[in-house]
């Protein structure tokens, strides 16, 4: 079990993604295949249900801004903080996590960043961050870190590669977890 609750992107922000993404282009849903044609995704990460695409799946990749979307319920203004990146989802609707608690995108080596976020939605501190063969002790231990900042009110991991969303994490109640 892991420190920390990963979120996946929401269903209702799913749906609208599936209709039209955070940069105003509409869905284009393909089958994943192993041969990488129309894109190489076999193996990517889904936002949807935390999980990694597989063979013969339908896909799609969009735009996602989640800060953007975390402040309209929360009534931050992050202004130049905001940031927009692809995303792969399911190109109907999944199931959700199968394995919550659990941290996705744990291949050992993969390079990420970890990114804190204040109230306002105003980067408070970051991190580059190398996957370690132990992830999920890895992972607690890097989010605790970004959690110790009193001002972190979320945590974006990204890839570093790509600049991809991976997954949110919230401040737990009552402050950081020890």
């Amino acid at each position: 079990m892991t420190a920390y609750t990963t979120l996946p992107i929401p269903p209702a922000t799913l749906q609208e993604l599936r209709t039209v993404d955070d940069s105003g282009r509409p869905m284009r849903p393909y089958t994943a295949r192993e041969d990488g044609v129309p894109l190489d995704c076999v193996g990517g990460p889904l936002r949807c249900c935390l999980r990694t695409i597989e063979a013969g799946e339908r896909v799609a990749l969009v735009s996602y801004a989640p800060l953007r979307r975390w402040a309209t319920t929360s009534g931050a203004e992050p202004g130049a903080y905001d940031e927009i990146g692809p995303v792969f989802i399911h190109a109907d609707e999944c199931e959700g996590p199968r394995e919550p608690g659990r941290y996705p995108s744990t291949r050992p080596g993969a390079l990420r960043t970890v990114r804190g976020y204040n109230a306002k939605g105003h980067i408070v501190g970051g991190r580059f961050f190398e996957v370690p063969e132990s992830a999920d002790a890895g992972f607690d231990r890097v989010l605790r870190e970004a959690f110790a900042e009193s001002g972190v009110a979320l945590v974006h991991v990204r890839a570093l590669e790509h600049g991809c969303f991976l997954f949110e994490v919230r401040r737990p109640e009552g402050g950081p977890v020890d």
